[in-house]
C-alpha cells in the first residue's frame, strides 16, 4: 500500500479509499489537477464580477434560484448556506465514514469543474490529512440534491463553527483547528455549493460496506465449507461440470472456493442410494452465495464510478459554459445500495439456516445444541434465536429505500433518492450479517469438535478452525456460561484482516470468477 495517495479525481479505488479511512494514509493533489482547479475558479470569478446570473453564484439555492444575490453579497451567501443546511440529526458518522467522505469529496473537487479555490480544496486536504474529523449526523440527507445536511456539518468546522474530533476527543469547530494548528477560512462564491452539493456521504458509507461485503461473502463461503465438514457433505454439486453449463460469474467462483476450501478434506462424500442429495443450504451454496457475489461485484463497479465523479452543481466547463443540471442527484447509487443490502441480507439468511442444522439434533446427529449434557445445558439454543432476530430484522432493513421520494425545496426537488439511506441500511445489514455468519464458524468448529469420527480438514477449513480454536477454547458446557462473551471473541476473530488472511495463504478467494 502506497505511503500517499495522490489525488487526481480520476484513479481513486475502493482500495485506496479504505486506506484513507481505515488505515490513516495521507494524501496529496496531483501536479495535473492544479491547472485545471485554477482554471475553474477564474471562471467563477468572471461571472461575479461581470454580474452574470449563474445559480448558486449569483442567486439563491434551490426554490429561491431566481432570486438575485448581489456582488458584495456572495461570500456572506456561502456560509449561510453552510449555517442552514446543517440540520442533520443523530448518532455521528464513525471516523471511518468521515475520512471517506473528506476524501471523495476532494476528489471529485481536483477534478476542475466546480469552480472551487485551490486553497480550498487544500484547507480539507489539511483537516484530512491532519485528522480533524467533522461531527457529523447520520440522518438527514434525502441524497438529492446531494447530500446538503451532512455535507454541510463536514465544512463548518472549516469555518471554526461546529464541532469536530481531534485525537479522540470532541471539540468545538474552532479549538479542533487550534489543536492541530490549522487556520479557518472564509468562504468565496460558489464554494458552500460546491462543498455540500454531491452524493459524497452516501457513496462513502455504501463505499465502505462494499468493501465488508466483499470480505463478508469470503468468510460466508469458509462458514459453509466448515457446515459442510460437520454434515460430510456430498461433495458433487461443487464439480466445475455443473457450473460451466451455467456460467454464473458468482456461482463459478463460489463452486471453486468451496472445492479450495475442502480440498484434501475427510470429511466429504459421495452421492450413494443411501444419501443421494443434501439440502439447499449446503448443496447450493454456489447458487446462492453466487447471487450475492454478482450483486456486489455491480455494486463495486458502480462505486468506483462514483468516487471519481463529479456530482455538484451547477458544472463549470472547461470551455466556460455553466450549467446547471442534476449530477447531484443519488439514484444512480441508491439503487444499487438497495441491490447490496438485499445481497448481504441472503448471505445472513442461509447462514442463520446452516446455524439452524448445526445446533439440531435431527439434522446434525450431534447432541442437541452442540453441549455434552442438554436438558441441565442450553448450549447453542440461544445462539440461533439470535441469529434469526438478526436474520429477521435484515429482511426488514432490506425493503428498498430507492423507491421512496418525498418532495423538498418548495416542491422545486419534487424526486428525490434517499439514496444515503439506502446506504445506511446497507451497512446496518452488513454488521448483522456478519455476526449470524461468525456465529455460523463458531457453531461449526464446536460441532466438529463433538463429531464422534472427525477426519482431517480441508486445504482452507483448516486454517480457519485453527484460527477459532487459537482464540477460542471448546465449550464443554459441563456448566453453561455466559456464551456472548464467546460469541464476542468469534466476531472478533472472523472481522480481523488475519482470520481471512490465515485462509487465504491456503487457498485464493474471490467473488468473480
Amino acid at each position: 500500500m502506497s505511503e500517499m495517495i495522490t489525488l487526481d479525481g480520476k484513479s481513486l479505488t475502493l482500495e485506496d479509499v479504505i486506506a484513507v479511512a481505515r488505515k490513516g494514509v495521507h494524501c496529496q493533489i496531483a501536479e495535473s489537477a492544479v491547472c485545471d482547479v485554477k482554471a475553474s475558479r477564474k471562471i467563477v470569478d468572471d461571472i461575479v464580477n461581470e454580474k452574470r446570473i449563474v445559480y448558486g453564484v449569483t442567486t439563491g439555492f434551490g426554490s429561491l434560484c431566481n432570486v438575485s444575490i448581489s456582488p458584495e453579497d456572495t461570500v456572506q451567501l456561502q456560509e449561510n448556506l453552510i449555517r442552514t443546511h446543517s440540520s442533520g440529526f443523530g448518532d455521528p458518522l464513525p471516523e471511518d465514514a468521515v475520512r471517506a467522505i473528506m476524501l471523495i469529496r476532494i476528489n471529485s473537487l481536483v477534478k476542475g469543474y466546480s469552480g472551487i479555490r485551490l486553497s480550498t480544496i487544500e484547507k480539507l486536504l489539511e483537516l484530512l490529512n491532519k485528522g480533524v474529523h467533522p461531527y457529523i449526523p447520520e440522518k438527514g440527507s434525502l441524497g438529492a440534491s446531494g447530500d446538503l445536511a451532512p455535507l454541510a456539518h463536514m465544512v463548518l468546522p472549516m469555518l471554526g463553527l461546529g464541532q469536530a474530533y481531534y485525537q479522540g476527543e470532541l471539540l468545538s469547530g474552532q479549538a479542533a483547528l487550534e489543536r492541530a494548528g490549522i487556520q479557518k477560512i472564509a468562504l468565496a462564491a460558489k464554494e458552500g455549493l460546491a462543498l455540500i452539493n454531491g452524493t459524497t456521504v452516501l457513496t462513502a458509507i455504501g463505499a465502505l460496506a462494499t468493501y465488508d461485503g466483499i470480505q463478508l461473502l469470503k468468510l460466508s463461503d469458509i462458514a459453509g465449507a466448515l457446515s459442510l465438514e460437520v454434515h460430510n457433505g456430498i461433495s458433487s454439486p461443487f464439480d466445475d461440470d455443473l457450473h460451466t453449463i451455467r456460467p454464473q460469474s458468482g456461482q463459478l467462483a463460489t463452486a471453486r472456493n468451496i472445492r479450495h476450501l475442502l480440498e484434501g478434506s475427510g470429511n466429504t462424500t459421495v452421492a450413494s442410494q443411501q444419501r443421494v442429495q443434501d439440502p439447499y443450504t449446503l448443496r447450493c451454496i454456489p447458487q446462492i452465495h453466487g447471487a450475492s457475489k454478482d450483486s456486489i461485484a455491480y455494486v463495486k463497479s458502480k462505486v468506483e464510478i462514483e468516487i471519481n465523479a463529479v456530482t455538484d452543481n451547477p458544472i463549470i466547463c472547461k470551455d466556460g459554459k455553466v450549467i446547471s443540471g442534476g449530477n447531484f442527484h443519488g439514484e444512480p447509487m441508491a439503487q444499487p445500495f438497495d441491490f447490496l443490502g438485499i445481497a448481504l441480507s441472503e448471505i445472513g439468511n442461509v447462514s442463520e439456516r446452516r446455524v439452524e442444522r448445526l445446533v439440531n439434533s435431527q439434522l446434525s446427529h450431534l447432541p442437541s445444541f452442540l453441549v455434552k449434557h442438554p436438558g441441565l445445558n442450553s448450549g447453542f439454543m440461544i445462539t440461533q434465536y439470535a441469529c434469526a432476530a438478526l436474520a429477521s430484522e435484515n429482511k426488514i432493513l432490506a425493503h428498498p429505500a430507492s423507491v421512496d421520494s418525498i418532495p423538498s425545496c418548495e416542491n422545486q426537488e419534487d424526486f428525490v433518492s434517499m439514496g444515503t439511506t439506502a446506504a445506511r441500511k446497507a451497512g446496518q445489514i452488513l454488521q448483522n450479517a456478519r455476526r449470524i455468519v461468525a456465529t455460523e464458524i463458531m457453531a461449526a468448529c464446536q460441532a466438529l469438535d463433538l463429531k464422534p469420527e472427525n477426519h482431517r480438514l480441508g486445504k482452507g477449513t483448516q486454517p480457519a478452525y485453527d484460527m477459532i480454536r487459537k482464540n477460542l477454547n471448546f465449550i464443554a458446557f459441563d456448566k453453561d456460561i455466559e456464551i456472548y462473551e464467546e460469541l464476542n471473541k468469534a466476531s472478533k476473530v472472523v472481522e480481523s484482516e488475519e482470520f481471512l488472511a490465515s485462509v487465504e495463504q491456503a487457498v485464493q478467494l474471490s467473488i468473480q470468477y
